[in-house]
């Protein structure tokens, strides 16, 4: 396993993210994945309060509790449930992340939250009000480090300027190359690492049907996904392999956040990550996928 920086820290976070949302609660097998993710050197777990209810932050809180010195914690925050359960509103306001940090930390069972994250953001939000509630959470130690998790390069543009990220989550694959105009150059440049989700495109890119998809017609998605799996078997590695790599071969890129719900899903991605992908690979799958721009939230 290869490790990366978190921004400017000293912090080393595993190449492979272990998505934590697939994960149920009173699910048999989650200890025994947890425990093989760590055998495979897997170091960073990714999860939120809003996954479950915050049922998935108590499983993994329990779970990671006995290797708590040697793991990365991330959660997010900015998600309200309602009291009745019928869903969520959007919250950025710095009383709630305030309060909701103690929530979660007592979910998590930890004294301190490795990589606190806004769990989305609009460019109204009172941005300033919650980079104040991350830096004061930080100044407590309650939290180490904090991010946001966004693909709107508006907001992105402005924690860049305003605040002290070390991260940002966003989508990013050989089907979402849409971050490539404006957001990567930008956080490389500022020494900002993105974490990369959705690198797999929900399976589209490996073995799942396409279907319409971000300005892609699912015939095209199936195209690609045929040539990915052709140019894979010629280089001899796996499709998940080239399309993991894919992502992680960009400078700004620290990690890929990948769903892990079942063993099976987690071998898949140890043996993606293990697999030495040559750039001759990355640079013909680049070929076949036109890079999109965002037409929102510019």
């Amino acid at each position: 396993m290869t490790y990366h920086f978190l921004g400017t820290t000293k912090e080393q976070l595993s190449q492979i993210g272990f998505g934590c949302m697939s994960l149920k609660a009173g699910q048999a097998s989650a200890a025994s994945i947890i425990d093989a993710a760590l055998d495979g050197g897997i170091n960073y777990f990714d999860t939120a309060d809003l996954y479950e209810q915050g049922a998935n932050e108590e499983l993994i809180g329990s779970l990671l509790k006995p290797h708590r010195n040697k793991v990365f914690i991330a959660t997010k925050v900015g998600n309200q449930w309602r009291e009745d359960g019928s869903g969520w509103d959007w919250n950025p306001r710095k009383e709630y992340i305030i309060q909701a940090v103690e929530a979660s930390l007592k979910r998590l069972k930890t004294d301190r939250i490795d990589l606190y994250q806004l769990h989305g953001g609009t460019i109204e939000d009172p941005i300033e009000e919650t980079i104040e509630a991350f830096e004061i959470l930080k100044a407590a130690g309650k939290i180490r480090y904090y991010g946001i998790s966004s693909i709107r390069p508006n907001v992105i543009r402005q924690y860049v300027e305003k605040s002290r990220i070390s991260s940002v989550m966003m989508q990013y694959s050989v089907l979402d190359r849409r971050p490539e105009e404006s957001c990567l150059p930008l956080l490389v440049a500022n020494k900002i690492t993105v974490l990369a989700r959705g690198t797999l495109a929900s399976g589209m890119l490996i073995n799942k049907a396409g279907k319409d998809y971000l300005g892609h017609t699912a015939t095209e998605v199936n195209r690609i996904r045929l040539q990915l799996t052709e140019i894979a078997k010629r280089y001899e590695v796996e499709p998940e392999s080239v399309a993991i790599h894919y992502a992680l071969s960009k400078p700004a890129i620290g990690a890929a956040v990948i769903g892990i719900r079942t063993m099976e899903q987690l071998e898949q991605a140890l043996k993606a990550i293990n697999q030495q992908v040559p750039a001759g690979a990355l640079e013909e799958v680049e070929s076949i996928v036109p890079a999109k721009t965002y037409a929102d939230h510019r």
